[in-house]
């Protein structure tokens, strides 16, 4: 693998965050565009700095998973960070959720999984989207 395949990892984590995070943002949330971009980059690197210590660098008692494990960790907190008790609801857990998987997305990019992560960004606009007017709707 050379830099520029790295490169491409992180654009895309870039292009796959962002576009998340527009929806996130258009319905006035807290962690839009640029917190979405910003996760999923990271995801991304880190996956990618992972893995790159375990198979190029010559180092043989590194497990990658290690840091994936610590990704889903800091994520569950900077997630937690969004959930807010407010005037007798719970808000925030689509937007705790949607930084959950934009960190998978960032992850899955930073393995190379594209494919995978461009179903999953998707999918995950579909929930956003279409599922917000079903919700209203059908008043759940």
């Amino acid at each position: 693998m050379t830099e520029y395949d790295f490169i491409l990892r992180l654009v895309l984590a870039l292009v796959f965050g962002g576009v998340i995070g527009i929806e996130r943002k258009r319905v006035g949330k807290a962690a839009g565009f640029r917190t979405q971009m910003m996760v999923c980059l990271g995801s991304a690197l880190f996956t990618i700095l992972s893995f790159y210590d375990a198979q190029f660098a010559g180092f043989d008692n590194v497990d990658p998973s290690r840091i994936a494990a610590g990704i889903v960790v800091g994520i569950g907190f900077l997630g937690a960070g969004t959930i807010i008790h407010s005037q007798g609801e719970v808000v925030g857990l689509t937007t705790a959720a949607g930084i959950w998987v934009v960190a998978a997305i960032g992850m899955a990019l930073g393995l190379g999984l594209f494919v995978l992560a461009g179903v999953t960004t998707i999918l995950s606009l579909f929930i956003l989207f279409l599922m917000e007017k079903a919700e209203r709707r059908f008043k759940m």
